[in-house]
């Protein structure tokens, strides 16, 4: 055999899914920076987790250039565990990269992304994929400590009211009445994934997902779960950055909520204006010199102006309905070209 022609098989073998291991039940990705307290505790008992439900499973904890020892405590775990492959990268990013990262190496049918503190509790892993296992309708599960039957246990006073006012606002820009939707803890089916081109690097990457998962019509369910505070290791929590983030999400997801209500506010305020000259002409006091004419004429303009900007934001969103509907048919048809057997491959 050519030297060139076994060059190209070996490489459609290693690249083709059909010449590689057979997929497994469960992908679990862990996003990490600097959680060289937690590496070792958290893979093991994840682990220990799915080796009891007997499951098939592989565990990615994806390292955001960590500056600790993060990498180094998961690559040695990975030379005594097969079940878990480290992947990493040099510069810190945010968890948006992390999880897109582990995302792509992910081989599961059921893909899971969880805190590396393990915040919430490896055995509802089991019950996240149960749902999907047992709902064929369902596509992704959301973990919610908010819901009725959810729990949260020693988390700051000042972090879980921020979090639970900040999901509040969220949700009311998201269709369905969802009340968590900032958690990493999930699960996903890896072809749902596999339909999103994700493109954000910090935590506003869970609120990409959901709104491209339900703007694509897939249906995402929640499920109680309890909420504990960190035991170890320094939180990443940035209230600055999230909320600026969040909020940006929300105004780009419902712009009528801004243009909406100020364009509404601003021609009511002219109108009562307007009202009132009337008032004051059959009055005979009114004098045509006062700036409440200019006045009355700006809030009016700017109030149906507004509300244009309004109307042209929600056809906008429309569109991008039918762009994500296009970028999902072309990364199918990637996938499934992937997915074709490689010349001389046995299935």
């Amino acid at each position: 055999m050519p030297e060139r022609f076994g060059t190209v098989f070996a490489d459609s073998y290693l690249k083709n899914p059909l010449c590689r291991e057979k997929e497994l039940d469960i992908s679990v990705i862990i996003p990490m920076y600097n959680e060289a307290d937690n590496v070792a505790s958290t893979l093991s008992r994840i682990s220990a987790v799915l080796e009891k439900a007997n499951r098939t499973y592989e565990l990615i904890p994806v390292d955001d250039g960590s500056n600790d020892e993060t990498l180094s405590i998961a690559r040695d775990m990975e030379t005594r565990d097969p079940h878990i492959r480290a992947v990493s990268y040099p510069n810190n990013i945010g968890r948006g990269k992390a999880l897109r990262v582990g995302f792509a190496e992910a081989r599961g049918e059921i893909v899971v992304s969880i805190d590396a503190d393990l915040s919430y509790d490896p055995e509802y892993i089991l019950d996240l994929v149960r749902v999907l296992d047992e709902e064929d309708d369902v596509d992704v599960v959301l973990a919610s400590p908010y819901m009725k039957g959810g729990r949260t246990e020693k988390v700051p006073l000042a972090r879980l009211l921020v979090s639970r006012v900040g999901n509040m606002i969220l949700s009311f820009s998201l269709p369905g009445k969802f009340k968590t939707v900032t958690c990493v803890f999930r699960a996903y089916r890896k072809r749902v994934l596999d339909s999103l081109e994700l493109e954000s690097t910090g935590k506003e990457i869970h609120l990409e997902i959901l709104s491209k998962v339900l703007a694509l019509g897939y249906r995402v369910k929640e499920i109680p779960a309890t909420l504990r505070g960190r035991r170890k290791g320094k939180s990443k929590f940035r209230f600055r950055g999230t909320a600026i983030s969040h909020l940006m999400f929300s105004v780009l997801q419902k712009p009528m909520i801004i243009f909406g209500i100020t364009g509404i506010g601003l021609l009511v305020g002219g109108l009562i204006m307007g009202g009132y000259i009337v008032y004051l002409k059959y009055a005979g006091s009114l004098n045509p010199v006062r700036p409440l004419m200019t006045m009355v004429i700006l809030f009016l303009l700017a109030g149906i102006q507004l509300l244009s900007f309004g109307f042209i934001a929600i056809l906008i969103g429309i569109l991008r309905k039918e762009i994500l509907k296009l970028q999902r048919g072309n990364l199918e048809i990637r996938h499934e070209i992937r997915r074709s057997p490689a010349p001389g491959c046995r299935e």
